[in-house]
């Protein structure tokens, strides 16, 4: 991948994840989320990433967002009504994250290893698809049907939860 092209990618992550917090209706924030995961794959797969680049836009940006909208809708969040905004604690919060944006840079800046550029990866001989699915599926196989399990419950728990009662 083109180097102009990571940028385009990178910054589209960058500004659909601040939009993901400064958004106040939900569902534009669940969107905006979802642009910034396929930016993500984007640079997974500039990476040589494929099966992870392809996993995060099955999995996160398919169907995790599709839950999260799906108990978006349920639950019936409305947008968060217009307020003040506090100067004070906006001030605030600029000057931390100036001051974490300073402190990184100096890090990097005395971190010899930040300054050199990384070998390429060695191309590998087997399929990537094939060694997870067997890790996954033979040694992991019993938490990763509790994790479906999981997901099942806190399904049936949030359809319980926003359910009416009718009279």
């Amino acid at each position: 991948m083109s180097v102009f092209l990571f940028w385009i990618f990178a910054l589209m992550m960058l500004v659909f994840g601040v939009a993901v917090v400064i958004n106040r209706n939900p569902v534009a924030s669940a969107l905006s989320l979802v642009v910034s995961f396929l930016a993500l794959a984007a640079l997974f797969m500039s990476l040589d990433a494929y099966f992870i680049g392809i996993i995060q836009v099955l999995v996160y940006a398919g169907a995790i967002m599709v839950l999260f909208l799906f108990i978006i809708m349920l639950l019936d969040l409305r947008a968060e009504e217009l307020r003040k905004i506090n100067w004070v604690a906006s001030a605030g919060g600029l000057a931390v994250a100036l001051a974490l944006m300073v402190q990184i840079f100096a890090v990097i800046g005395r971190f010899s290893l930040a300054k050199q550029t990384f070998p390429s990866l060695a191309k590998s001989t087997s399929d990537d698809v094939h060694r997870i699915g067997l890790l996954l599926f033979d040694n992991y196989n019993l938490p990763f049907q509790i994790i479906g399990v999981v997901i099942l419950v806190a399904t049936i728990g949030a359809v319980m939860l926003s359910r009416r009662e009718t009279r």
